[in-house]
């Protein structure tokens, strides 16, 4: 299968003049196509900041980066904005949904801003409702909405224009248990079903069960990793606790 992500010794550094805070340090990375990684750390680990890279928000110091095959260092801002469009859905923890928007209307803006024709639009729609369970909300307005629905909602935008990655923020750091857990196995779904690729950035070792690679960050570098493999989510979710465990604490101590 081929590679979505690539980087290769990846350096982040923040500051000048003598004064510098080095955030990421000699990063070596690949996903496949059809992947659901998870990366996790404690807090100051760098996986917000190696998350930014990837989302081509903000730029490393050194080292390359490969998006689908494409070397996004040498772009421009305009070329960065389109890539982002077209190869790129976002799952952020706080939604950043449109309020003076419908559910349907924040769900296909991407769509609406590559001028994709209404009839695709609509079908498209109805399709990621039903694989999120929000068709009967598609009316609402995010201010009627629960949490869990608008998260939701927040991942079939993500998803609408079919992007090559689906990155995710925290998802559900905002949730209830039920709530994450319906995300959780729809995204899950995404993954299996659709062979999506996500890279999700979590705190909470029950969502990192969910992935079929885990991650681990420590003061920049990376720590080790697990692979699911033919695994039970429960047996994966223990060894996951394992992990944090050797970081100090347990899974509310690793943020």
């Amino acid at each position: 299968m081929k590679n979505v992500i690539e980087t290769t010794n990846v350096t982040k550094v923040y500051g000048a003049k003598g004064i510098v805070s080095t955030a990421l340090e000699h990063i070596d990375l690949t996903v496949r196509e059809g992947e659901f990684v998870g990366i996790m750390g404690p807090s100051g680990s760098g996986k917000s900041t190696l998350l930014n890279l990837l989302a081509t928000i903000d730029q490393s110091t050194s080292g390359d980066i490969r998006i689908d095959g494409t070397d996004i260092l040498g772009m421009s801002e305009k070329q960065l904005s389109t890539f982002r469009r077209e190869k790129i859905g976002f799952i952020f923890q706080d939604y950043n949904l449109l309020d003076t928007l419908t559910v349907k209307e924040n769900i296909w803006l991407p769509l609406a801003l590559s001028r994709t024709p209404i009839g695709e639009m609509e079908r498209r729609v109805d399709e990621i409702a039903d694989k999120f369970g929000i068709r009967g909300i598609l009316d609402k307005y995010p201010t009627q909405l629960s949490g869990g629905q608008k998260q939701r909602t927040a991942a079939s935008r993500a998803i609408i224009a079919r992007p090559r990655l689906i990155l995710a923020d925290e998802p559900t750091g905002a949730l209830d248990s039920k709530s994450a857990t319906d995300l959780l196995d729809s995204l899950q779904g995404l993954n299996r079903q659709d062979k999506a690729t996500i890279l999700m950035v979590t705190h909470d070792a029950y969502a990192a069960s969910y992935c079929t690679r885990v991650l681990f960050l420590k003061d920049g570098r990376l720590f080790t990793e697990l692979v699911k493999g033919d695994a039970t989510r429960q047996a994966f979710f223990k060894k996951v606790l394992d992990v944090l465990n050797v970081f100090g604490g347990g899974v509310n101590d690793v943020i």
